[in-house]
């Protein structure tokens, strides 16, 4: 049993209580973590706010910032085949994908800190002759950030890198379903060499976050998780006031039309359903095909995905590994169950693989005659595809639109003018035209309706973490005039 500490006030601590985490490939406890409690929150919470007006990182400048953000990105590169193999042990995810997306986090780190001197004010050419006014944009103040077990490196890395690039610390809560590479990235943080409380992280249940949303003095919260989490955090805002950014589930569509590049389609569709075993809140788990191609497709979709690889998340040549949780498994279950009630056919998959581990094969579930199945609306955070067909481009739109999520769209044709309306016209915070997936540091992500708001990546996530002061400088030398003389 490996044994992991929390992270507070820049000190490694062990729980007053711990819980064990289990190998979601065996089913057997693998890890000891801490449990925190709330009082563990408020110290946390304390110590940020203390660094936050700390002389040693409210007057470091902005690029002395920026070269400890380098160095954290540095370790994070350096100690990249560590991290990879926590991720894939605690939380199922195949060391495949673990390895490259860790690797690729650092650049994440590497970009804020590169842009923590870029964040600029602004002079405004004021009406008054007399008058001088700028706009100073300064941290909002103590950030909690909240991170979900799947991709939790590179989900905390865009809360993490762009609140500390404006200057703002941070609470972060991870995952109780496997937290281990967060407790450890944090070691690697405290030998960046920030000073102490800037970073908090610990882990636990409910209790610990909500009482982190509701401190009085955290002023934003970042979240990644579920609609209904998402909601309990709006309301616990209300005590505080702080600002939120949620970047919350989706039912994303993979819109394809008859003119695309088949085999470059059904590879991209693969990849945006099983990669992660569909563990991904921008899945392409809806496929809204045209009906002249939609045999053809699926006759190759299938094909490929009786091949894929199901196996030990630590090997290689393993494509699909074991999802997260029992629960999930569970989640699944029930919802291919209903769907098939409702008129959904099985083409292929739907039952957990009888082995040790929460193993789903790749599934595909024919809709067309099942328009009010529950698998079109509701997310299965796992692989399995739902499979539409259309003959119009409205209809196309109309069924892409049909969801009350709006996180990502994947629209495949050869036709530039139809792409370009699609693009405008199809509700998602993220379209891909002839890919799927594709991610950088330098543009944003995040969604619509039940995708959440805010925006994480780019230049504005930084922005995001900034309150805009306005400061008027009078420059004449004349006496003020006494306000109640008549002129």
């Amino acid at each position: 049993m490996q044994e992991f500490q929390q992270y507070i006030d820049g000190s490694f601590e062990d729980g007053s209580s711990c819980f064990d985490s289990l190998d979601p490939a065996t089913e057997q406890a693998w890890a000891r973590m801490p449990e925190a409690t709330p009082s563990d929150v408020t110290r946390a919470v304390e110590a940020a706010d203390r660094a936050f007006f700390a002389p040693e990182w409210a007057e470091m400048t902005a690029s002395a910032r920026g070269k400890l953000l380098y160095r954290l990105a540095d370790l994070i590169a350096e100690n990249a085949p560590r991290l990879a193999e926590l991720e894939t042990r605690d939380t199922g995810k195949i060391i495949r994908e673990t390895s490259a997306q860790i690797a690729y986090v650092a650049e994440y780190y590497r970009y804020y800190a590169g842009l923590a001197d870029k964040i600029e004010g602004a002079h405004l050419p004021i009406d008054k002759p007399d008058m001088e006014v700028w706009l100073r944009r300064e941290p909002i103040g103590v950030v909690a950030a909240i991170v979900p077990w799947n991709s939790q490196l590179f989900l905390s890395a865009v809360k993490i890198g762009p609140a500390l690039a404006a200057g703002c610390t941070v609470v972060l809560k991870a995952s109780e379903d496997g937290p281990a590479p967060m407790l450890e990235f944090a070691r690697l943080f405290d030998q960046a060499g920030f000073p102490k409380g800037v970073l908090n992280i610990l882990t636990g249940g409910a209790d610990v976050g909500a009482t982190l949303t509701k401190h009085p003095k955290v002023a934003h919260v970042a979240f990644t998780g579920g609609p209904d989490t998402a909601r309990h955090i709006v309301r616990n805002s209300a005590d505080n006031l702080a600002s939120t950014s949620l970047e919350l589930g989706g039912k994303s569509p993979f819109i394809v039309f008859e003119d695309a590049d088949l085999e470059s389609a059904v590879n991209a569709q693969i990849s945006g359903i099983f990669a992660a075993s569909g563990q991904s809140c921008v899945a392409g788990s809806r496929l809204v095909v045209h009906h002249s191609i939609k045999d053809a497709f699926l006759k190759r979709l299938v094909a490929k995905a009786k091949k894929v690889v199901i196996g030990a998340p630590d090997a290689m040549d393993t494509e699909v590994g074991p999802l997260c949780t029992e629960k999930q498994v569970d989640h699944i279950l029930a919802l291919i169950e209903a769907s098939v009630a409702r008129g959904a056919h099985l083409v292929t998959g739907g039952q957990a693989l009888d082995r040790d581990g929460y193993y789903m094969p790749p599934t595909v579930l024919d809709c067309s005659d099942a328009p009010d199945a529950p698998c079109l609306t509701q997310e299965f955070f796992g692989p399995v595809l739902s499979v539409t067909s259309f003959e119009t481009e409205n209809e196309a739109l109309a069924i892409a639109n049909g969801t009350d999520f709006g996180l990502a769209a994947g629209i495949f044709t050869q036709n530039l003018t139809r792409a370009h309306r699609m693009i405008r016209r199809v509700r998602s915070g993220i379209v891909w035209v002839n890919t799927y997936r594709a991610v950088s540091p330098i543009a944003p992500f995040g969604g619509h309706g039940l995708s959440g708001h805010g925006r994480e990546g780019g230049l504005q996530a930084a922005l995001d973490y900034t309150k805009v002061k306005a400061v008027w400088l009078r420059t004449s030398d004349d006496p003020i005039p006494d306000p109640f003389v008549m002129r």
